[in-house]
């Protein structure tokens, strides 16, 4: 009972903690393929094979009851602390190449996601790209910007120039 108590308390904190988390069913998966599936995740998740039952409890402990329904057959977690995005491609990615990994459904930024939602966050790009387009978008505004504070000085000094070409061949 108290093993069962510490179990639920364990999974309730990784509950809080988790900036997102992804439910999934591992049903005839060999030991090596989940082994392999931590390790291809391990960066910015812990993924745990779940009692289900005990799992619930700790959902809803933490506030989240999207997951009593789905909360049947083989269940494992994928608790991220990292880039949910990076979480989320990596098991489409071991989805394709093996089916039997079925991701039921998940919960992220406070607000649970139906299996298609995971997908379209699958689908997303990664933290990295995005802050690497948004710095690029950052320098071609500030180019821009120097070019536009420029070109008046260059306007002025090629208007100063022609006068005094004028003024020269005048004389």
């Amino acid at each position: 009972m108290a093993n069962k108590e510490a179990t639920v308390a364990e999974l309730t904190e990784k509950f809080q903690s988790s900036t997102a988390v992804l439910l999934t069913e591992y049903r005839g998966l060999t030991v090596a393929q989940l082994k392999s599936l931590r390790k291809s995740i391990s960066e910015d998740a812990t993924y745990a094979v779940v009692k289900n039952t005990l799992t619930k409890i700790a959902a809803n402990k933490a506030g989240i009851t999207s997951f009593d329904e789905e909360l049947v057959g083989p269940s494992a977690i994928a608790f991220v602390h990292g880039d949910p995005v990076a979480v989320a491609k990596t098991l489409r990615s071991f989805t394709k190449a093996h089916p039997l990994l079925v991701v039921k459904s998940g919960y992220y930024d406070g607000s649970p996601l139906t299996a298609e939602e995971v997908g379209k966050l699958a689908d997303l790009e990664s933290r990295e790209v995005l802050l690497a387009k948004l710095a690029g978008a950052f320098k071609a505004s500030l180019f821009g910007a120097a070019y536009l504070f420029q070109a008046p000085l260059s306007k002025a000094v090629r208007t100063i120039d022609a006068l005094r070409e004028k003024q020269e061949s005048a004389n």
